[in-house]
């Protein structure tokens, strides 16, 4: 009996390991750091057209990989089609799309070497709005994302993104 509950023990260590060194909650001071830092992401993104933050926010050879649209390699090749359409964009319209951060999805993960501090996976669920015809926003997509952040220079950048499991606005709800 004792040899039975020491492996089960032992085998419930690691877990036990992941759970209370795994994600950092909402209270830390990474995790607030990053929210803040998904937060101005997408309203560059979305609400005001602002490449130049979004631009501040990558590494040169950031990667990103859609599930619909397949891998863009490079920073510049990324921001390039955004550049374009917020050139073409009324600064005072309405934005023709929004992200919507789905409330309690972010998780945020501390990467270490050695004990330091050198990024962090986060990860969440987002839904989007678009405009239609009549100037009103409609369901779009809800997604999964990951960010892989690295701090580079003192400062936090993506480097890696995916997005995926895309699902049509009619398998969801609007809060």
């Amino acid at each position: 009996m004792k040899k039975s509950i020491v492996i089960f023990v032992c085998l419930s260590l690691p877990s036990l390991a992941l759970t209370v060194y795994g994600q950092h909650s909402e209270n830390t001071e990474l995790y607030k750091i990053l929210r803040e830092k998904d937060s101005l992401l997408f309203h560059a993104g979305f609400n005001t057209c602002d490449p130049e933050t979004m631009a501040s926010l990558f590494t040169e050879d950031f990667e990103f990989y859609h599930d619909k649209g397949g891998a863009t390699f490079g920073r510049d090749e990324f921001l390039a089609p955004m550049v374009e359409n917020c050139a073409q964009q009324d600064k005072n319209a309405l934005q023709p799309s929004r992200r919507i951060l789905i409330e309690n999805s972010l998780r945020v993960y501390p990467l270490r070497k050695d004990g330091m501090l050198y990024g962090a996976i986060q990860e969440g669920v987002h839904r989007f709005e678009f405009l239609n015809e009549q100037k009103q926003y409609q369901k779009g997509d809800i997604a999964k994302f990951t960010h892989l952040w690295i701090i580079t220079d003192g400062e936090w950048k993506i480097k890696r993104e995916l997005s995926f499991d895309h699902q049509p606005a009619s398998t969801y709800q609007i809060e």
